[in-house]
């Protein structure tokens, strides 16, 4: 298959590349830099995702490469925290990336993969696209639109044969958490452990990921705890609300708390 990744300098990105290159794809692999650290195999393009005007180069350059089967908006940042905490520019920051990147990829690849009559985009999201803890507004937010635009698509594009897939993780060790402003250290520190300490690496991640992608599984729950979340808030919406407001009562007590990072 021929693949773009998008984001895939570091973390899921680059652990993606290095799956689909490993069994034999033609990957091209894409971020801010001007070069990265790149298996030999794979083909390097710099992409801003928030750009038309780069997302047209490498479109025509993948083009003239021989076109695209599967392409993976993975580029993304965390960011937000608290409503209060979190101003309009970091808004627009995880706006321009979380959400406007994905659509302008969708929007640059949608029509060679209806012309071609097959295709399939997956998009990176989160487990904070389907449950919305409390301080994770704006993050969740962005998510929460990558989700909803990944079902739009699904049946907009299956009458032309092209297949969605919308991922949505826990949380996993990664470096996600560089990229985490410090508008609101609270809920960075928060999320920054959980994190960390999670069992799961990128590696293990991708693995999940590409199995899901080649089994064409639209809602793709790659983890246990991503996996019991939603169907704890499906199945059971007052044990799911109870926790998620039990998460909100800790936050205030760590902001009342002089103690507290805030």
């Amino acid at each position: 298959m021929r693949v773009l990744v998008t984001g895939a300098a570091s973390g899921l990105g680059a652990a993606l590349v290095r799956r689909f290159a490993a069994r034999g794809d033609r990957v091209f692999a894409t971020d801010l830099a001007e070069s990265a650290d790149v298996p030999p195999e794979v083909e390097y393009r710099r992409l801003d995702v928030r750009s038309g005007e780069d997302w047209e180069a490498v479109g025509r350059d993948v083009g003239a490469s021989g076109g695209l089967e599967v392409l993976v908006n993975n580029a993304g940042i965390a960011g937000g925290g608290r409503i209060d905490r979190t101003d309009a520019d970091e808004w627009r920051r995880l706006l321009d990336v979380n959400v406007l990147g994905v659509a302008l990829g969708c929007r640059e690849f949608a029509p060679v993969f209806k012309q071609q009559g097959s295709g399939h985009v997956v998009n990176i999201a989160s487990l904070a696209g389907l449950v919305h803890p409390a301080g994770m507004s704006a993050y969740a937010a962005t998510k929460a639109a990558v989700v909803g635009m990944s079902e739009s698509l699904r049946h907009e594009l299956r009458p032309w044969g092209v297949d969605v897939s919308v991922v949505c993780p826990s949380f996993f060790r990664t470096n996600l958490a560089a990229s985490l402003t410090d508008g609101d250290p609270l809920m960075a520190s928060i999320s920054a452990k959980l994190i960390t300490k999670s069992p799961l690496d990128a590696d293990a991640m991708a693995v999940r990921v590409v199995d899901a992608v080649d089994r064409r599984v639209f809602l793709i729950l790659p983890d246990g705890p991503a996996q019991k979340a939603y169907w704890t808030k499906r199945s059971d919406p007052r044990a799911y609300d109870a926790e998620m407001l039990d998460a909100g009562r800790r936050i205030r007590a760590a902001e009342t708390d002089p103690t507290s990072r805030r």
